[in-house]
């Protein structure tokens, strides 16, 4: 009995001694104002994108279609937004690798070599990523940018 009481008693030492680690994440107000940000520019600039935010996993958290933003624009928002999730960097960098002739980026799952896509990060740590489709490609990730400069602004 003494040692089934010790036993219990070292366990619950060690889960009282154990820090879970805590998390930032893309909740729905930094959602919103990175998009009001992002719709902003993109009248600024007089041009009809769509926009697409994710999670770090690439999961759907926003996607919102402009009026006269194409059909295309929607698949392509989405891609651009995983890819910059799952590789936490711009997919600016795998259409820039494609150009100098590196052919496996075509080949990595949530790869898509299409600058518009950038990583969403704090403190280090990409929490998601944010893509622009609809303009030129330096014009969509010249809106993400916005988008991201405003959250971290916050």
């Amino acid at each position: 009995m003494l040692k089934l009481v010790s036993l219990l008693l070292f366990t619950s030492i060690v889960l009282m001694a154990v820090e879970l680690p805590s998390r930032k994440y893309l909740n729905l107000n930094a959602i919103k104002t990175m998009v009001a940000a992002a719709e902003a520019e993109a009248q600024k600039r007089n041009v009809q994108v769509t926009i697409c935010i994710v999670d770090e996993s690439g999961n759907l958290l926003f996607l919102q279609k402009g009026d006269g933003a194409s059909l295309n624009t929607i698949l392509f928002a989405q891609k651009k937004a995983r890819h910059s999730a799952a590789f936490r960097s711009p997919s600016k960098n795998a259409a820039d690798n494609l150009k100098k002739g590196e052919l496996g980026v075509l080949a990595y799952p949530d790869g898509f070599p299409n600058q518009g896509g950038l990583p969403i990060k704090v403190d280090g740590l990409t929490i998601g990523g944010i893509a622009i489709s609809g303009a030129a490609s330096d014009v969509d990730e010249a809106i993400a940018q916005v988008a991201i400069d405003v959250l971290a602004a916050k």
